[in-house]
């Protein structure tokens, strides 16, 4: 399986890959559950490689850590999903 940090590497630098609707599927400690969100409301802080800052349904801003990235859907299909 490939590693969480290369894959959302390739999403943002292979613009052929890229070039699809993401969505990152987080675990959310609070609400207990997966939260899907859409990739494009992502941002990887410059310098940061353990966290990604996502813009929850509700529009705040969370740092996720990476290791709470759960799976990532490409055009509504998963192509990656943490082993449980």
């Amino acid at each position: 399986m490939i590693p969480i940090q290369d894959l959302l590497h390739r999403i943002r630098w292979d613009p052929e890959y890229g070039n699809a609707r993401f969505e990152l599927g987080y675990w959310d400690r609070v609400e207990r559950t997966i939260v899907r969100v859409p990739f494009v409301a992502s941002e990887f802080p410059s310098g940061e490689h353990f966290f990604v800052d996502v813009a929850a349904p509700d529009g705040s801003v969370h740092g996720v850590p990476l290791h709470r990235v759960r799976a990532v859907w490409r055009d509504g299909v998963l192509v990656w999903e943490r082993p449980r």
